[in-house]
């Protein structure tokens, strides 16, 4: 790091400072506590889950500066672990190095915590801090969630890319009578399961299903089948046995797969995390898809991450930008 280490505890000090309202809500445990350049530490994000915190690289630091980083964090917080990912930009980057130097098992500073349980707005969550890059639950979504929770009472949810089904969890908390969750990966959504019972959900294993969501959309279709609300939360890059999905050439194509199992008079909630991508650039590629799939919609709201714990500038916008289309 550029600065001293007495100037970057400060710094780090201060950042967890500006949390302060989650920092005292006891119904949420699992929060951001550095987003970079706007906390004025460029290039680095902190999570923190229930007094874990995860520090994250996004750009290749040397070792004395990653020295400098961890001993700051350590000082400035204390915290029961600190555990270290490092994430270069290019994500064949990370498929070409090997994961105990991306994301080491062991933790930089204290006790290895194999899981732990992370609130957020009153429901459980399984947190694995040792468990490669993504450790179990996506702190940006959390307004979306919130959202969402009283949205779908009674109504039937399909949750795409579904990754640990923390959506399912709070549709199902939400009084949704049916949530399908899709998701390319079996393990996280055994995952999914246990976060489902770690809320006294009831699981049924034909609504955590592995398998390629373009080929499910289209199954889904085909049966005529529709569901009252539908969230697309894909990966910026992906590449499954069939498909190859990049979100900033591609998405027109989910979205208007997406549109055809929406429900008349039900809404798409659109997401996308590509920090390059611009907002009003995405709403036109959901569009575009929509009028593909020859459904009619309007923009009813646009979501984020929470200005509390993902402060924004003007050279560092939010990633995340969430579209919720009600379609016709």
């Amino acid at each position: 790091m550029s600065s001293s280490p007495v100037s970057l505890v400060e710094r780090l000090r201060a950042a967890r400072e500006r949390r302060g309202a989650l920092l005292t809500d006891a119904s949420t445990t699992a929060l951001r506590l550095v987003n970079g350049a706007p906390d004025g530490v460029p290039d680095v994000t902190v999570d923190s889950y229930a007094g874990v915190h995860v520090v994250s690289l996004y750009r290749d630091f040397a070792p004395s500066e990653e020295e400098a980083l961890l001993a700051a964090a350590h000082e400035a917080w204390a915290p029961r672990s600190l555990y270290l990912k490092r994430r270069p930009r290019e994500a064949r980057v990370v498929a070409n190095t090997a994961r105990d130097v991306v994301a080491p098992e062991q933790p930089a500073r204290g006790e290895p915590v194999e899981s732990l349980e992370a609130l957020e707005n009153g429901l459980r969550f399984l947190i694995r801090p040792a468990q490669g890059l993504s450790v179990g639950l996506y702190l940006d979504m959390r307004e979306t969630r919130a959202w969402l929770l009283g949205q779908v009472k009674g109504l039937s949810v399909l949750n795409l890319f579904s990754y640990t089904c923390a959506f399912g969890v709070v549709a199902t908390a939400g009084g949704a009578r049916r949530v399908l969750n899709i998701d390319t990966s079996r393990r996280v959504l055994d995952w999914g399961e246990e976060n489902a019972r770690l809320n006294a959900q009831a699981v049924d294993r034909y609504d955590y299903v592995a398998g390629d969501v373009f080929d499910w959309l289209g199954r889904l279709a085909k049966k005529g089948q529709g569901f009252d609300v539908v969230i697309s939360d894909p990966p910026s890059f992906s590449t499954t046995r069939t498909t190859r999905f990049s979100a900033a050439k591609d998405y027109p194509l989910l979205a208007e797969a997406a549109a055809r199992v929406v429900a008349p008079g039900g809404r798409l909630v659109a997401c996308c995390n590509l920090s390059t991508l611009p907002p009003r650039r995405f709403e036109a590629m959901v569009a575009e898809g929509l009028g593909r799939a020859g459904r009619q919609g309007r923009s009813v709201l646009s979501l984020g991450p929470s200005p509390i714990d993902f402060p924004s500038s003007p050279e560092a916008p939010p990633g995340l930008k969430v579209n919720v289309v009600q379609l016709r």
